[in-house]
């Protein structure tokens, strides 16, 4: 018997736990490389996470419900076949992959791009190909990604194959590939931080080191395992070990709904349920815990006659239906050329090793939009939204709005947005206090339009109004910033023919 055991891989920056949503295969059967196993739920979406490894279902490392930490055993499979022999198997990752691996994984397209073509030209490599988060399923006994860079004096993808490399230079060459790979993504233009590698954030949390205090010795201030170490406090750190580190032997217990003689104590009712808070409850939960915690934030609002953008946008729609703009991407681009006004409004401020604070400022706008789906609220947004007209926009709000409740919006579709704009209208709601998307300083909401008396040249009318609130983070403006952009916006609202004629 040769069993292997893959670990929950990273399923997408940064993201440090997954849900078991379900099991697609149980104790037994038979798995090929790259057939799903699992169904696993994360705060940015659901997905089903293939085995790495050809052969028999040995074991199934948790439930249905429960959550899992990335690198946490999922399955264990029996790679041996009826003879003895170890069968076929992938890549995928093993409980001894070096640091350095995993944190190259997923980062660079283009070797991965390379690597691909490097296994469908070698007549020696029966592996599929296929990756999951930069997880490679090569075969022929070859365990770990391919990620290597064409050598020099190889006259194609299949001499660089075929031609064996001694170990230490192979391991060089993985080493420079991850050091160029970490290179590019440092000097990479880019609207958020780097992310660093969720073993390396558990294992902060581990040892009760706040990451954000961290320096760090990587490529671009890339913070990696051996800072933590040198960062945390010996004599802290096995307490810290046992009082947060999940047990490995033994899966969790799966939270259970609460039998039904249960009384609650406070109360005196009985308890019918227990719902834990996981998977993107929690993660909403907590940005919103901090958002509220770390932004001295204030409110502004204004009620606007809207009658004209909603004649506007029925004139569009009867010109051309297919491509007439809706109404949310016409106060979309209202807000971006009041950004371009006031861009104090769509910054970020970070706080620096000693402690200061600085506010960033970007060359753009990635445009955030709440978007409501059966999973929860969740945030896509337009990137170098600045640089769409409405039209544009639209069919952005569009297409994302449907990536996001089907559940397929990836990590780039729902992370890295520099302000929000939030439609609570289409709730049947007027208005609310929105908490800013940290670390975002700024969100605008817009409440229903609904017909109301209206006072037009003196006259009273019935028009259509709607509510603009705008909730903002003192620490980067005062109210004078807020209004006069607030204002803005509900000017291009009640006038938008003379406004778009600018844009």
């Amino acid at each position: 018997m040769t069993v292997k055991t893959f670990t929950l891989p990273d399923l997408g920056e940064g993201l440090t736990e997954a849900e078991l949503v379900s099991w697609l295969v149980q104790v037994g059967d038979t798995v090929a490389v790259d057939q799903p196993i699992a169904e696993v739920e994360t705060a940015k979406s659901a997905v089903e996470v293939p085995c790495p490894f050809a052969g028999t279902v040995h074991q199934l490392h948790g439930a249905s419900g429960q959550t899992l930490d990335v690198g946490a055993p999922l399955i264990s499979v029996d790679t041996a076949d009826r003879a003895g022999t170890p069968a076929p198997q992938g890549g995928g990752p093993k409980g001894g992959q070096s640091y350095r691996e995993e944190e190259r994984a997923g980062a660079d397209p283009a070797a991965a791009a390379e690597a691909s073509a490097v296994a469908a030209a070698s007549d020696d490599d029966a592996g599929s190909g296929s990756v999951l988060i930069g997880y490679g399923t090569p075969a022929g006994g070859t365990a770990g990604r391919r990620r290597r860079p064409k050598r020099a004096g190889a006259t194609g993808p299949a001499a660089s194959a075929a031609r064996p490399v001694p170990e230490p230079a192979r391991a060089r060459a993985a080493e420079q590939a991850a050091g160029a790979a970490h290179d590019a993504m440092a000097s990479a233009p880019r609207l958020a931080p780097t992310v660093v590698s969720p073993i390396v954030r558990k294992l902060a949390k581990d040892r009760g080191v706040d990451i954000s205090t961290v320096r760090g010795s990587g490529p671009g201030g890339l913070i990696l395992r051996r800072d933590v170490v040198t960062a945390a406090a010996a004599p802290a750190a096995p307490a810290a070990r046992e009082s947060t580190a999940p047990s490995s032997s033994a899966p969790a217990p799966v939270p259970s709904t609460a039998a039904p003689s249960a009384v609650d104590a406070r109360t005196g009712l009985g308890v019918a349920e227990r719902v834990p808070v996981s998977g993107i409850r929690k993660v909403i939960g907590q940005a919103m815990t901090r958002s509220r915690a770390e932004i001295p934030e204030a409110t502004v609002w204004v009620d606007v006659d809207a009658t004209r953008l909603v004649e506007l946008r029925a004139e569009l729609k009867a010109q051309d239906p297919a491509t007439a703009p809706g109404l949310m991407a016409l106060i979309a681009r209202f807000v971006l050329a009041g950004l371009a006004r006031h861009p104090e409004l769509a910054t970020r401020i970070e706080t620096l090793e000693d402690g200061s604070q600085e506010i960033v400022r970007f060359d753009g706008v990635n445009l955030g939009f709440a978007a409501q789906t059966d999973r929860g609220l969740v945030v896509p947004n337009i990137r170098g939204a600045h640089t769409l007209s409405a039209r544009g926009l639209d069919a952005e709000l569009r297409r994302l709005t449907e990536l996001a409740r089907s559940g397929k919006a990836g990590p780039a579709e729902l992370s890295g947005s520099t302000f929000t704009l939030n439609n609570y209208g289409v709730f049947g709601t007027d208005g609310a206090a929105a908490i800013i998307n940290h670390p975002e300083v700024a969100i605008l909401g817009i409440g229903r339009i609904i017909d109301r008396p209206w006072v037009v040249d003196g006259q009273l009318a019935v028009r259509k109004v709607t509510q603009l609130s705008l909730a903002f983070d003192h620490r980067v403006c005062d109210g004078g910033a807020a209004g006069g952009f607030l204002r803005m916006v509900a000017d291009a609202v009640e006038n938008p023919v003379s406004v778009l004629a600018d844009l």
